[in-house]
């Protein structure tokens, strides 16, 4: 078999068998096949696209690339949720908990953040001394324990995707359905979960900019996950501000802690961990309609177990779980600088991605993957869309480091203004799947 081959055939737009993909996916992870020749054949499936079968194929044979790990000692369906990410999206630092105190094992695996989005490894790693690369064994005695797992993928979990992604990264063939499908569901069916909630956020600063191309992506993911047998459900999402106050690592923690507190529970950032939560429920077995899912859910609120239980998993994992309860043992700023409002009006839009490339440049991101983060810095946002302001009015609190120079106009730049208020697009756009 040869690589020309196949290059030639997608080229013409013609179907890869699963045995050729397998023979691809191989050679790019053993390094036996040449980069040029892999980076050809992801711009021929960028440009021509793959079926069903062949994007299952390829997801599948990624998969294979390593490990798949083995939950089958823990009790119960395991249900996992992915977001394709965004500016302030910490859903998972609110469900995970709230999940696995309602009875339902959530075992995840979670990114690191590059460039103006973050990640939820790195907002985990913004709590003192919690291990946020969990070994196998680690990973299941936490879901045993606590029934909550959260770690950086090891290695061996598709390590095919790691070599192709890092091909794409750099070609200009990140933004392919399946490819996109391929990479985060082998990461998901190798991770050994039962069930799976997808959000995927849509929107100007979200990777999927129209309800018609996530509704795409969604169904890819959920058509390759009910092949292989998985229950699988797509919640489309919001996404064109920052989700909730809190932009950067430890500011993300606080913000989360406090939803788990019983706080902030009308927001958006709420409502929509508190419903992804709810359909986990429901995949897991302990409640069987929505209505009844949500009660669980904020019982668990009212209770105080699903904080519990986050006290629990950062505990075991060795982390400081009294930061949970005084924010003083979080990484804290150098300086804090406010941003006031300079006229009246209506704010009618929030630029998230200008927002999380500032706080890029604060140092609560990564421009490049060995840069080194500033765990304590990151923007509170208090402006908010539709909201009436008066000029004077606090907008932005700027949490930097010692010493670095903040410019107010920039921050402001980020705002567009109406003169009167506008309504916004509900959160929760469209759902597919089980």
């Amino acid at each position: 078999m040869r690589m020309y081959d196949l290059i030639y055939t997608k080229k013409l737009g013609a179907a890869l068998s699963p045995e050729q993909i397998a023979f691809w996916v191989k050679g790019a992870a053993d390094g036996s096949l040449p980069d040029e020749q892999s980076a050809a054949l992801l711009m021929a499936i960028c440009w021509r696209g793959m079926d069903t079968e062949e994007t299952l194929a390829l997801t599948l044979a990624m998969r294979d690339s390593g490990q798949r790990l083995d939950l089958s000692s823990v009790p119960g369906l395991k249900v996992d949720k992915h977001s394709t990410g965004g500016v302030g999206d910490k859903t998972t630092l609110i469900l995970g908990p709230i999940v696995a105190a309602c009875g339902v094992p959530c075992p995840m695996f979670s990114g690191r953040g590059l460039g103006h989005t973050g990640g939820t490894v790195d907002k985990f790693a913004a709590i003192p001394g919690l291990k946020v690369e969990l070994t196998d064994a680690e990973f299941l005695h936490s879901l045993q324990a606590t029934r909550f797992a959260n770690s950086a993928p090891t290695g061996n979990i598709a390590p095919a995707d790691k070599k192709l992604y890092a091909l794409r990264d750099v070609t200009a063939t990140v933004e392919s359905i399946p490819l996109i499908t391929a990479s985060i569901m082998s990461k998901k069916l190798a991770g050994g979960a039962d069930a799976l909630v997808l959000d995927v956020k849509c929107g100007p600063t979200a990777f999927m900019k129209t309800l018609d191309d996530a509704r795409t992506l969604a169904q890819s993911m959920v058509d390759v996950g009910s092949a292989h047998g998985m229950q699988i459900r797509a919640l489309i999402t919001r996404m064109d501000a920052p989700l909730g106050w809190a932009i950067g690592n430890a500011l993300e923690v606080m913000e989360s802690v406090e939803i788990l507190r019983g706080e902030h529970g009308a927001s958006e950032l709420a409502q929509m961990s508190f419903r992804l939560a709810a359909e986990m429920l429901i995949m897991g077995g302990v409640a069987t309609t929505l209505e009844a899912a949500q009660a669980k859910v904020q019982a668990s609120l009212q209770d105080g177990s699903a904080l519990e239980t986050l006290r629990r998993f950062v505990a075991l994992n060795g982390g400081d779980a009294k930061a949970l309860d005084d924010f003083s043992h979080l990484p804290q700023p150098g300086q804090v600088v406010d941003v006031r409002a300079d006229r009246d009006g209506f704010i009618a839009a929030i630029d998230g991605r200008a927002l999380g490339i500032l706080a890029m440049d604060l140092g609560a991101g990564r421009r490049d993957r060995n840069d080194v983060l500033d765990l304590g810095v990151g923007i509170h946002v208090l402006a908010g869309v539709g909201r009436p302001v008066v000029q004077g009015d606090l907008l932005f609190r700027i949490h930097a480091k010692a010493g670095q120079t903040i410019q107010p106009d920039f921050y402001l730049a980020t705002l567009e203004w109406a003169k009167v208020s506008q309504p916004m697009t509900p959160w929760l756009m469209a759902s597919i799947g089980c």
